[in-house]
């Protein structure tokens, strides 16, 4: 099966590095190496971890209407992004339901896109069909994406150029390293403090080489990657959303800005805004995304059903893992929206035992994004 599958620029250092290779949105990924899945996630917590999400779709957009046009198709606020930073958006489709989420980051002279591998194909299609006259789509194919991220990747990459050090959270600009351009974001999946970095595929083995002979830093796999970011209450598309979860039931809330709201100035005009928007002033969903924490040590994987003290279902875990840094079972989940309170007590099914849960707020472990 292997053959068939892709590989990123970066295969052969991970093989190279013991990595255990899995399918993964049609490319070879390691999901492990020989730390292991917890050791890999605590390393990263406390010093700094090398991701390779080189599988994700890059894309540029350029044009004057290049904001207008990604505006008209995601709930979110482009118009106004300023240059130098990034947003967090999602496309919608006209049940309201998210089709993927990408991050957007204006770099002046075009927008710079970032969507979901599993998504890149459907995405690039989306936008096709909507794309104006004078606004081009350019899929890029000749680079790399890694992630350094962890409390200490600020003294790594600093090393390689002192610039990194100014930016703040969501920050994004061109940068120098190693002699080549790279697009660098002060961003991450991991809730950490650390950076994104899109190097020319020439250059990646190279990079990612030196930054992983740097002391503090150590190739992290899918595995860690996926516990990192559920302590954080970062949702994963196809698992805790998908196209028939809108925003609103997705607890996405934040990441709607007021202008594109039903008293904005550039109020809906996006897929599916008559009922995003009618369900932000009813409130009236019926179901509700909430982070769970067991009161047993048993972790409680995806698909695992929940029921309320009667024995009634009430809801699905879409996302679980032992919770490394939090020190007992994580999960998010949907579940009736009547039941999303915090402090909530909902029993999961976890091969015929009722296991008890709590909903508590999300993250699970605080956010260290760097804001100065």
């Amino acid at each position: 099966m292997t053959q068939d599958l892709l590989k990123t620029p970066l295969h052969s250092l991970h093989v190279e590095a013991g990595a255990k290779m899995v399918p993964f949105a049609g490319y070879d990924m390691p999901v492990q190496y020989a730390l292991g899945v917890k050791k890999e996630h605590l390393h990263t917590r406390d010093a700094a971890g090398l991701f390779d999400v080189s599988h994700m779709g890059q894309l540029r957009l350029h044009g004057e209407g290049a904001a207008a046009f990604l505006e008209s198709l995601v709930p979110v606020d482009i118009i106004d992004l300023p240059q130098g930073n990034q947003r967090y958006a999602f496309f919608t489709n006209e049940q309201g339901g998210i089709m993927d989420d990408l991050m957007v980051a204006n770099l002046g002279d075009h927008l710079f896109v970032v969507v979901n591998a599993a998504c890149k194909e459907q995405d690039i299609a989306h936008l096709n069909a909507h794309l104006p006259t004078g606004v081009e789509l350019e899929e890029i194919d000749d680079r790399a994406l890694l992630a350094l991220q962890g409390p200490k990747a600020v003294e790594v990459l600093k090393r390689f150029n002192f610039e990194v050090a100014d930016m703040l959270f969501m920050d994004v600009k061109k940068l120098e390293i190693l002699g080549v351009e790279c697009i660098v974001s002060r961003s991450g999946y991991t809730g950490e403090d650390g950076y994104e970095i899109s190097v020319p595929n020439t250059h990646a083995q190279e990079l990612a080489t030196k930054l992983t002979t740097e002391e503090e830093v150590e190739w992290i796999g899918l595995g860690a990657r996926d516990s990192l970011r559920l302590e954080c209450g970062l949702c994963l598309y196809g698992h805790d959303l998908d196209t028939t979860t809108t925003p609103v039931e997705a607890s996405l809330l934040w990441g709607i800005q007021k202008v594109r709201r039903a008293d904005g100035e550039r109020v809906g005009g996006f897929p599916g805004a008559d009922i995003i928007l009618k369900q932000i002033e009813t409130k009236d969903v019926s179901r509700k995304r909430v982070g769970l924490v067991g009161q047993t040590k048993a972790p409680v994987r995806e698909g695992t059903e929940l029921f309320d003290a009667d024995g009634n279902k009430v809801g699905v875990v879409t996302s679980g893992t032992a919770g490394p840094n939090a020190g007992k079972p994580v999960s998010m989940a949907y579940v009736r929206a009547d039941l999303s309170a915090i402090g909530t007590e909902l029993f999961a099914d976890v091969r015929g035992k009722k296991l008890p849960m709590t909903i508590e707020k999300m993250p699970f472990v605080p956010q260290r994004y760097y804001r100065g």
